[in-house]
């Protein structure tokens, strides 16, 4: 179950994985921090930020985005420019990019385990969680 969270987590994902999330994103996810995303083509759980606040929220968080990210980096071709934020249970991936500077950009892309192939699937987390 999701539940809010301080931008001061979110700051700490920034900092480890030496990037910056987009600002839509970073709304989403204090509000509601992971949970999940269905739409008519796709369901996704997100990946929550690790929250350390107290020890019922570390358990809750434990798969968190760094832990997810630095996991689907051991995969073959995961994108090196790639944050894993969500996963549709079969390996599959949904992810944020940046374009070599760590700022990520709005758009979601769909990363396929089996292809190792990755295509944009909406223009920002708002489109995917109405």
């Amino acid at each position: 179950m999701p539940f809010p969270i301080d931008e001061k987590y979110i700051k700490e994902t920034e900092n480890e994985l030496k990037i910056e999330f987009p600002i839509e994103f970073k709304n989403r996810m204090k509000k509601s921090n992971g949970g999940e995303l269905i739409t008519e083509e796709f369901e996704f759980e997100l990946y929550p930020f690790f929250d350390k606040s107290d020890r019922k929220r570390i358990s809750r968080t434990c798969n968190h985005i760094g832990l997810e990210t630095k996991n689907a980096r051991e995969w073959i071709g995961f994108p090196e420019n790639g944050i894993a934020i969500g996963s549709d249970g079969f390996g599959n991936q949904i992810i944020l990019i940046h374009n070599g500077n760590g700022i990520l950009t709005d758009e979601i892309h769909f990363w396929n385990h089996e292809m190792g192939k990755t295509k944009k699937i909406a223009e920002s987390i708002t489109e995917l969680d109405e």
